[in-house]
């Protein structure tokens, strides 16, 4: 089964880091979110990607091209006049990955419409290249199938971040407590299944996937929503990176469920 990763916004809400390359390739210990995102659905053994590329698709395809350079160690051996390179302890991942060119200006549907030739007549995987969490992907796709629905949308409840203030109906204030699970509202965390139906509720470049066909789906009773109740965290902004990067230099980063 395949999984694709939205990884062409501009991720303006980051412009520290990301005007100077597309916010899935900023780094987390040293590695693309996106290398992050790849590695969970790996350890399930999900391993072909599509990558819906945009804005500074390039970097992504370089990125790629040149693996060997960022995992390995390099000898460039220039003394017969010759350009040679040498490669140790090669270490790559069993990925089969396609960089799609989507679109600079094209929204998140028309995205995932275009890269329709590249899925076929299959059940696929789909989530955004900017959150990390510790997704339990065979549970997802079990719940996906057991539903029977054109999709399924991993929900998680992110809850309150400060103490909460609980008032009556005449303005009198109750309590004061600390913020619960039962707090905040459930949102949309990407690690999504669609059957390959999908592709015929989205028009076209400017449809944007979450006010177009998920809200047809929501219409016919067709999308399904499975509640995260692990670690999710997306990186829309600098200080939202630097929580991450303070995770995976203290070792418990949540997220990574790999072995090194």
């Amino acid at each position: 089964m395949k999984v694709v990763i939205l990884a062409g916004g501009f991720g303006t809400r980051i412009s520290e880091e990301s005007a100077f390359k597309p916010k899935p390739m900023l780094e987390i210990g040293g590695m693309p979110i996106l290398w992050h995102i790849m590695k969970n659905y790996s350890y399930y053994g999900y391993n072909e990607f599509v990558i819906c590329a945009g804005y500074k698709q390039h970097i992504i395809k370089e990125w790629f091209a040149d693996y060997f350079l960022h995992t390995s160690d390099i000898t460039f051996d220039y003394t017969n006049g010759n350009s040679e390179m040498l490669v140790h302890n090669k270490h790559i991942e069993p990925w089969k990955v396609t960089v799609v060119d989507t679109g600079l200006n094209t929204q998140t549907g028309g995205r995932v419409k275009r890269i329709r030739d590249y899925i076929g007549n299959e059940t696929f995987m789909l989530t955004y290249g900017d959150a990390v969490g510790n997704i339990n992907i065979p549970e997802l796709l079990a719940f996906h199938k057991a539903h029977g629905k054109v999709g399924t949308m991993s929900m998680y409840n992110f809850g309150q971040n400060k103490g909460v203030v609980e008032v009556g109906r005449d303005g009198m204030i109750d309590a004061f407590r600390e913020k619960s699970d039962t707090d905040g509202d459930l949102i949309n965390i990407g690690f999504m299944v669609f059957e390959p139906t999908l592709f015929d509720y989205i028009e076209g470049d400017l449809t944007v996937f979450e006010k177009g066909p998920l809200s047809a789906l929501v219409g016919k009773k067709q999308l399904v929503g499975y509640i995260h109740k692990g670690y999710w965290q997306c990186m829309d902004t600098l200080r939202e990176k630097q929580q991450l990067e303070k995770l995976w230099d203290s070792g418990n980063a949540p997220w990574k469920l790999w072995e090194e």
